[in-house]
């Protein structure tokens, strides 16, 4: 809600009860936090949170990571500033803090976001499909893990527009053949792979291309997982090529770090 003053010149941005998870957060100052926050309908935000590090602070054990909140923010338009000014934050439900490498997995998460979202780009369904992915990061099961892990990456690439359509042989247009196999590539989308090159079959990438399409609110992300689940091996290295590309890295810090944990 943007109101404008008795002057007449500025105008005063509001935005109240804004579900919102922390992504990250920056000492700003000896008593305060910047924070980066996505939220389900205004994206990526940053916002200072004033006096949130004093010992009494009510914002303080509130303002943690993987924990559903609602959010108050306001900013001055005419200042073009990109920080806006945490009014409240409200604790709205989540599971207890994870642990281990499932705390790391999380982190990966909000370390893509933070990475691939523009600011100020909203995207609710993938915001409702971040709410769903992470109890599944607590599950304890690796496979069910891995695929929770993998369903959103691809909703994500999918979100921010440079997963080609799945069932479609870019190049040629034509619809992809079941037991032929295809690789990912960043610039050419769904291509063939030559004989003994790892490859995702056609059927399974259809597959995942009808489930991504369903995925909705009330469906969320748990088809998208099932079919996951059925090419872990190949999709891991697929996913992880695109996802290098368009980030611009070859190596995250979270990835490094759950990399180095793994190491006897």
């Amino acid at each position: 809600m943007a109101t404008r003053t008795s002057g007449g010149r500025r105008h005063a941005h509001r935005v109240a009860g804004e579900p919102a998870y922390v992504l990250h957060h920056y000492d700003w100052s000896e008593s305060s936090l910047i924070l980066d926050l996505f939220t389900r309908h205004h994206g990526r935000v940053a916002v200072v949170a004033k006096g949130a590090k004093r010992p009494y602070s009510q914002l303080r054990p509130v303002l943690l990571p993987f924990q559903r909140l609602l959010v108050s923010y306001s900013s001055r338009d005419e200042d073009g500033a990109e920080v806006h000014t945490l009014k409240a934050a409200d604790w709205a439900g989540g599971l207890p803090m994870p642990t281990g490498a499932a705390l790391l997995i999380g982190f990966y998460l909000n370390e893509l976001l933070m990475k691939l979202l523009a600011r100020s780009d909203a995207h609710p369904r993938l915001f409702d499909h971040y709410a769903a992915t992470l109890p599944a990061l607590a599950g304890g099961e690796d496979v069910g893990v891995q695929a929770a892990l993998r369903a959103f990456e691809l909703a994500l690439l999918r979100e921010i527009g440079v997963l080609p359509e799945l069932h479609t042989e870019t190049l040629t247009q034509l619809p992809v053949r079941d037991a032929a196999r295809y690789g990912l590539d960043a610039e050419a989308g769904v291509r063939s792979v030559g004989p003994g090159e790892a490859g995702l079959r056609g059927d399974w990438l259809r597959e995942a291309e009808q489930a991504l399409e369903t995925a909705g609110a009330a469906q969320g992300l748990a088809a998208v997982q099932q079919v996951c689940r059925r090419a872990l091996p190949e999709l891991k290295p697929a996913l992880r090529s695109l996802l290098h590309y368009h980030l611009g890295t070859p190596m995250l810090r979270t990835r490094q770090l759950l990399m180095e944990l793994q190491q006897p």
